[in-house]
């Protein structure tokens, strides 16, 4: 079955970086240095910190316009809390051992269903100091797994002590402990009153009362629930003796419990102008919230008029003169981004769709907070005492039963035949004790679930739908042509698929390897190869069109034959660039030589504007010179300079390796070393930052953005940039797609679907046997991603 998935954006969402393949952090707010002064004038405070208040160059839209559908939760637990979902109260193995520089680590194994959709894998957690590791590998009942394939994978393959297994059922317990590291379900967040003219935290929290449109405000939060005898999460409130106050407002969001320590509710003295209680729990909340009355309210707002040596995150909400919510955001610098971006401007009409996006925004900024520096060291000190508390635990059993002695070279174990019983019983016993505190974590409303208690029916902004369910055929490559779809086959040739029965273009005798469709140029390229006759060849779509409207005979080879550029026989892998300037840039790859390729007269008219002219396109292609490697590219992309005189660059990965290219001059820069035994290249994807040229640079499980810019005459500055980042796919992908802001991992069984601005997951979808045939970015609406499996 072949199967499309759409990413739809309306209009106002392409303010985002939608268009031009382009992206931007500019749309996440921007560092400014802000100060606070007293009435005389003089310094008190100052502060860096990122501010978002929908500003944008683009153009700004009507507010009541902005319908965004990408308001999601990153890395949401039930996505990534890997232990409690898959592992806990199932038969797994766990292992513990001690890396090269003799820092014990522990590894977690289960076969287990991908999501309930027939799909076994193999998961794996590698629990270390610096964090947990997580990745799919796939299952084949002819091929064993061993224990040293899969941290292999991880990326370890040098030991002090090699993995043990561990057979004590209360290891769960342990774990489970480590995977709560990562940061809570639930969370508290603060919520402070302040009146029109109130610039100062003492005077915010001295307010005994709200005004009617908080109180309004905080109805649109949540619930207001009385505190004593409260069961639920509590964040930290007195639920015995109203020490804390006697209501607050609670809610359940897609499966997190919040409670709000709302400043008007916790306890009030009139002899502390400080109110110390009321500080006490705003004051240690990470993300407060700052209602803020009078028209010209978050304009006049600073984060140093809060005095906070915990809060990192500051909403400022007010509602202006036409009712709507207003809102702007303060991040400490060192907070990663985090989404939704703000609309611009940013003003809700739809109270609903502001809930939504307040309250996402709220969880996933407590959630980029915990990656800053002070956290993250934090909780890595905290993950590596309770790693060596837990090894020297177990350090009298490594000369007991408790740890198998089977070498981490060995299998992953079944079921011993020799010992059938005391093994069933023995995982009976496992299993158990993991439901058990599997069931206790629920009861405790610590537990991950993918509960949705948004009331919204919103629609996601990828969405899959059959496109041809009967394809007989295995794809090789595909592409979009209009709004149908062009086909390589091994076994029929290339056929073009849309409404109505396929439609033979080529015959087999031309094995198409590679295509790109381009019609704004009337141009298909194709790679096709059989052994060393293996080369280019270029077509007119409206030829290819005309053909096929007057019923012609299918194209053979030998009807080619004046299609062919010559030079690139023996071509194995070849790029275009995907940010059409001036001209059309092609790349060939003969071995380890490049061949650069371009079009003399580029052709941009539609197809209803071209030409007549020759049935061939071959000789409007020039080639202007050959470029040596050191070894044959397997990955290559072109990168656009911001001249385009002499400062084109060409990403090429080999051996163990990425390296930038110098169109001009052919000389080479090495972008970035890959540190693992096994490399499988996957992708190098240019992208375009505010128009400064990047690369997603993709191989193995991992996933680098590195900033190629500026260029300093025909040197690129490559060094390491702040903007700079990395993360890891959850399996190892086949394929990369950019679909902006987000960015797409196909497996054999699942697309995996993230933010290209901070990598963070926030959607994964199973598909089985999935292949992905096409892709293909429509700049004014939408992406269509093409690919073959079944969806269920």
């Amino acid at each position: 079955m072949c199967l499309t998935m759409h990413f739809c954006y309306s209009s106002a969402s392409e303010d985002l970086g939608c268009r031009r393949g382009d992206f931007s952090r500019k749309h996440y707010g921007s560092v400014e240095l802000l100060i606070s002064s007293d009435a005389d004038g003089a310094i008190q405070r100052a502060g860096r910190f990122r501010v978002e208040n929908g500003s944008s160059d683009e153009v700004h839209y009507t507010p009541g316009t902005w319908r965004r559908t990408d308001v999601h939760l990153e890395n949401p637990e039930y996505h990534t809390r890997w232990f409690f979902k898959y592992f806990l109260g199932k038969v797994h193995q766990n292992y513990v051992g001690t890396d090269a520089e003799k820092n014990p680590f522990y590894l977690s194994v289960v076969l287990s269903d991908q999501n309930n959709q027939r799909v076994p894998q193999y998961r794996a957690i590698l629990w270390r100091k610096t964090g947990t590791l997580k990745i799919s590998l796939p299952y084949s009942p002819t091929k064993t797994l061993s224990v040293k394939s899969i941290l292999s994978a991880m990326n370890m393959d040098r030991f002090e002590k090699g993995p043990r297994e561990i057979l004590n059922p209360d290891i769960q317990k342990d774990l489970l402990v480590l995977e709560e590291q990562e940061g809570s379900v639930n969370f508290k967040f603060g919520v402070l009153y302040a009146k029109d003219g109130q610039l100062t935290d003492d005077e915010m929290f001295s307010n005994e009362t709200g005004s009617e449109s908080f109180e309004k405000f905080l109805n649109l939060l949540g619930d207001t629930i009385t505190l004593q005898g409260w069961a639920g999460y509590r964040g930290g409130l007195d639920t015995k003796n109203d020490t804390t106050g006697i209501k607050s407002i609670y809610t359940v969001y897609q499966g997190h419990e919040l409670m709000f320590h709302v400043s008007t509710m916790l306890p009030y003295s009139k002899e502390n102008k400080q109110q110390v209680e009321r500080k006490r729990h705003i004051g240690n909340d990470i993300v407060t919230i700052v209602f803020q009355e009078g028209d010209d309210a978050s304009s006049s707002f600073k984060p140093s008029m809060i005095r906070s040596h915990f809060t990192r995150i500051l909403h400022v909400d007010s509602v202006c003169q036409e009712k709507n919510e207003v809102l702007k955001i303060f991040s400490e610098e060192s907070v990663p981004l985090f989404g939704p971006p703000l609309p611009s401007p940013p003003v809700f009409t739809d109270h609903q769709e502001f809930r939504d996006f307040l309250l996402v925004k709220l969880i996933n900024g407590e959630k980029a907070t915990l990656e800053t520096p002070t956290f993250a060291q934090k909780r890595q000190r905290t993950l590596d005492m309770l790693i060596r508390s837990l090894y020297q635990d177990l350090t009298p059993d490594l000369h007991k039963n408790m740890l198998n002695r089977r070498s981490f070279s060995d299998v992953l174990p079944e079921s011993p035949k020799s010992a059938r019983k005391k093994e069933e019983a023995r995982q009976a016993e496992f299993v158990r004790i993991g439901q058990a505190l599997k069931l206790k974590t629920i009861v405790r409303g610590d537990a991950p679930t993918s509960l949705v208690t948004t009331g919204l029916c919103r629609k996601e902004p990828w969405e899959s739908q059959p496109f041809c369910s009967t394809f007989p055929y295995e794809i090789v490559c595909a592409d979009s042509w209009g709004q149908s779809l062009l086909v390589a086959t091994e076994a029929a040739g290339v056929m073009l698929l849309d409404a109505l029965p396929p439609v033979q273009v080529f015959d087999k005798t031309i094995v198409v390897k590679q295509m790109h469709v381009l019609e704004p140029q009337d141009l298909l390229i194709t790679r096709a190869d059989k052994g060393k006759d293996a080369r280019l060849y270029v077509f007119r779509l409206s030829g290819l069109k005309r053909g096929l409207e007057e019923r012609q005979l299918v194209r053979s080879k030998c009807d080619s034959r004046e299609n062919k550029l010559e030079k690139t026989k023996g071509c194995h892998l070849y790029s275009i660039n995907t940010h059409h300037g001036s001209e059309l840039r092609i790349v060939a790859a003969i071995r380890n030589k490049l061949l650069l390729i371009t079009r003399k007269h580029p052709r941009f008219e539609g197809l209803s504007a071209v030409a007549p002219g020759p049935d061939s396109p071959v000789e409007e292609f020039q080639y202007i010179r050959e470029i040596c490697l050191c070894d044959p590219p397997v990955v290559m992309a072109l990168v656009d300079g911001p001249t385009g005189e002499n400062d084109n660059m060409i990403c090429v990965a080999y051996k163990h390796q990425f390296d930038l290219i110098n169109e001009s001059t052919g000389d080479a820069y090495r972008l970035h070393h890959v540190d693992a035994n096994r490399v499988n290249f996957v992708a190098a994807i240019d992208v375009y930052e505010d128009g400064e040229a990047g690369l997603l640079l993709c191989y193995n499980y991992i996933c680098y953005y590195k900033k190629v810019c500026p260029f300093n005459g025909s040197t690129p500055m490559i060094q390491s940039n702040t903007s700079d980042f990395h993360f890891s796919w959850n399996q190892m992908p086949n394929a990369i797609v950019c679909a902006f802001p987000y960015i797409l991992a196909f497996t054999t069984d699942s697309i995996e679907i993230r933010l290209v601005v901070n990598g963070n997951l926030v959607y994964t979808a199973v598909v089985p046997e999935l292949q992905l045939s096409a892709s293909r970015f429509r700049f004014h609406s939408q992406t269509n991603s093409i690919s073959s499996g079944s969806n269920q």
